[in-house]
């Protein structure tokens, strides 16, 4: 029990760092540019950077894990991401912190998948939904708590500290997983560089698109044109390369011939729009149009990450007693219906009403990712495992991507509609308008009145572009409950060991 839980204590840790790295970056990013000379779209690259290269190695876990050995990787994988982090902090110029960012997407990739598959095999089948919530505690609540612990660290310190925290977090893992973690047999696979070549053109390119999109106006920017189509002959490519080389491809495709795993992954990558679309969006609201300083936006915002820590915690005891699919359906319906209640917000709103529904979406998403992660798995050969982490974990991140790329482009795009519409509203013939004016002893020819309406008129398309969106959160939710009657509790055999 006690070796269990320092398994337990070795990956989380790892994995927390990882996926912490995801958002606690975000806050500190216009400190960044003012201290490196960047400016607001070449800084974005700090995020890009991490994000392109974590998404290339992602899928190569298995390989790696079953060529070197899983605990040589996790070593390998801890000690290079503390090591990049460790450089990202004294970086002095943005070419050297895009690089360090590369090495550490490069070497953070793996961590979540390994430590999903060794949680996995650490655990027997019956408490594999206690070793899964365990585990989606930091994959869950870690980009919630990343903007208010980086908020904090740059307040208090400097953005160079929301770097430095992974080294102290990261050595403390690196001997756990030195101590502790049990090597797996070695075999041999061969390296398809063709399948790797078309999988990394692929996945860089579905990554830029989805990150740089809303900032490049989508299409009618020749590098987004350009990436869409690497993205299409890339992903296309590949799979009708390992389609053709079957079981010596980079990852056997048929693995998506497992039904559980197949939904589970189709579900992950719906969840992402539900999942991201508060973390987006909230911050906006929060800081842009409530005007809460970071450090309260990110309090604001934690107990929806803490909602979906206790859901996790409560629900991997109910996985063996109860039917996951009723688990993953009762947290659809629940975020659906915080997300529909965030629809009723407004510039007025209180805390508790800001709280309340975003507690209820983060009970649901606690329901949905532990019990989707157990099916994912159940039907699966054990030596399979860190592949299909591997993939699972690319999927979800595509997901995030997608969904975050929505969110944004959805909020923006609709924002300049209501702020059009509204804006016809704003004349000299329209009697409210002058009214309204009047009120503040001022004409409908002084330059500070059209100032004072543009800034309220862009703030009301702001908010009715938010609660939009929010809409189309909930019914995202709606939407994935027929994937959860596709989903089998069993095996129609046994399942493999």
């Amino acid at each position: 029990m006690s070796e269990r839980l320092l398994i337990t204590l070795a990956v989380m840790s790892a994995t927390l760092i990882q996926v912490l790295d995801t958002t606690i970056v975000n806050v500190a990013l216009p400190h960044m540019a003012g201290e490196l000379g960047a400016t607001t779209d070449q800084i974005s690259w700090v995020l890009t950077s991490y994000l392109v290269s974590s998404a290339i190695v992602m899928p190569l876990t298995g390989y790696f894990a079953d060529t070197i050995g899983r605990k040589r990787y996790l070593i390998a994988c801890i000690a290079g991401f503390v090591a990049a982090s460790a450089l990202c902090g004294i970086a002095q110029s943005l070419f050297q912190i895009v690089l360090f960012r590369l090495l550490q997407g490069v070497f953070g990739a793996a961590l979540v998948p390994l430590s999903q598959a060794i949680m996995a095999d650490a655990y027997p089948p019956e408490e594999r939904g206690k070793a899964m919530a365990i585990w989606g505690l930091g994959v869950m609540v870690g980009p919630v708590l990343g903007p208010t612990l980086g908020g904090w660290l740059t307040d208090i310190a400097s953005w160079r500290w929301t770097f430095y925290i992974n080294v102290p977090v990261g050595a403390l893992s690196l001997f756990l997983a030195m101590t502790v973690i049990p090597e797996t047999p070695r075999r041999e696979r061969r390296m398809d560089w063709t399948g790797l070549a078309l999988l990394g053109a692929g996945v860089a390119g579905l990554q830029y698109l989805l990150d740089r999109g809303t900032s490049q106006d989508w299409f009618a920017a020749n590098d987004i044109r350009l990436s869409a189509l690497v993205a299409a002959v890339g992903v296309l490519g590949f799979c009708w390369h390992s389609l053709r080389q079957g079981p010596r491809a980079l990852f056997d495709l048929r693995i998506f011939g497992d039904h559980n795993f197949a939904i589970a992954c189709a579900a992950m990558l719906a969840l992402g729009l539900g999942l991201f679309g508060g973390l987006v969006l909230q911050p906006v609201l929060l800081e842009g149009l409530l005007g809460y300083p970071i450090v309260t936006t990110g309090l604001v915002m934690a107990p929806r990450g803490i909602a979906t820590a206790v859901a996790m915690l409560v629900v991997g005891r109910l996985v063996g007693k109860v039917d996951p699919r009723y688990l993953v359906g009762t947290g659809m319906l629940l975020s659906a219906l915080g997300s529909h209640e965030m629809t009723k917000y407004s510039l007025d709103v209180n805390i508790f009403w800001i709280i309340w529904p975003a507690l209820l979406q983060g009970l649901g998403l606690g329901l949905i990712f532990v019990p989707l992660s157990t099916i994912a798995y159940a039907t699966l050969p054990r030596q399979r495992m860190a592949e299909a982490a591997g993939i699972y974990s690319l999927v979800r991140t595509v997901g995030a991507a997608a969904g975050i790329s929505v969110v944004t482009t959805l909020m923006t795009r609709q924002a300049q509609v209501i702020w059009n519409e509204l804006g016809a509203h704003v004349n000299r013939y329209n009697p409210a308008f002058l009214e309204y004016l009047r009120g503040l002893h001022l004409s409908p020819t002084d330059p500070h009145a059209l100032a004072l309406v543009a800034g309220q008129v862009a703030q009301q398309a702001q908010m009715g572009a938010i609660l939009d969106v929010f809409k189309v959160t909930a019914w995202s939710f709606v939407a994935m409950l027929p994937l959860v009657l596709l989903l089998r509790r069993k095996a129609t055999g046994p399942v493999p060991a």
